[in-house]
């Protein structure tokens, strides 16, 4: 039996993670993706302008009678926690069991899960629901997977959850519990503009919609979402005119220019 050497692989899971981030534009843009977001309210307009930006058509409504109707519409789902009022949590509870039955594929983000016990609870159980991509940071990670964040974790976690495993940070770690990578895009300006992970977890759903692999979905996603924010760094003054020109370049992104940019180790 011949034996595949590491280094081989690696270099091929470097080569699919480029060449599905520079796909996504353009499958973003030809197909024009439906997304559900139910997010928290400080996110919810710059995460719908990030997904037009990308090509993507964002729904908002939280309302737990509409919720159901509203995943069938869409490709794919979001949940965000940030602020889990009544009015939110119960359309978390309603929208899993729709993208079970439709088969729409969903994305966690479980905002500050490590402040928050029964935050924390809640979104354990819908861990239990069939994610297909959980994206957090690494208080969020201890908290939930009840270890400290690192490559082994984060894959150790992929496989308990059953779905792929984003933890982002100043270097980003995809797994899914086989795969794993370590994004390099991105600039310390996008930790100065709330609503950036949020959206960056919209985004990935979005790329769960048009890119059947839930690990190069969320690899995809981050790079592209990366790429964008170090282009909008270098243009920018701050904050204000860096979350503008985050739109303009995300909206602006070219295969070519992903691929020359994108910053992939194993």
């Amino acid at each position: 039996m011949q034996v595949t050497p590491v280094s081989s692989t690696i270099a091929v899971l470097d080569a699919d993670a480029r060449a599905a981030a520079a796909r996504l534009v353009e499958r973003l843009r030809a197909r024009v993706p439906r997304v559900h977001c139910i997010t928290n309210s400080v996110a919810q307009a710059f995460t719908a302008n990030v997904l037009l930006a990308a090509g993507v058509v964002p729904s908002m409504t939280i309302a737990a009678a509409e919720v159901g109707a509203m995943v069938g519409s869409a490709d794919a789902l979001l949940i965000n926690l940030g602020t889990l009022d009544a009015e939110r949590r119960a359309a978390a509870e309603v929208a899993p069991a729709a993208a079970k039955a439709l088969a729409r594929p969903w994305a966690l983000d479980p905002v500050k899960v490590d402040r928050s016990p029964p935050r924390l609870a809640f979104a354990q159980g819908l861990l239990e629901r069939g994610p297909a991509l959980v994206r957090l940071n690494a208080g969020e990670f201890a908290a939930l997977a009840g270890a400290a964040a690192s490559r082994v974790e984060v894959a150790a976690a992929a496989r308990r959850w059953r779905c792929v495993v984003a933890l982002t940070g100043e270097a980003d770690i995809v797994s899914d519990g086989t795969r794993t990578l370590t994004l390099h895009n991105g600039d310390a300006l996008m930790t100065r503009v709330t609503a950036m992970g949020c959206a960056e977890t919209a985004l990935a759903a979005a790329a769960l919609a048009v890119e059947p692999d839930p690990w190069l979905a969320a690899t995809a996603a981050l790079i592209v979402f990366g790429v964008a924010g170090e282009r909008a760094a270098r243009s920018s003054h701050g904050p204000g005119s860096f979350a503008v020109t985050f739109l303009d370049e995300l909206h602006n992104l070219t295969p070519e220019l992903i691929g020359a940019e994108a910053r992939v180790t194993p």
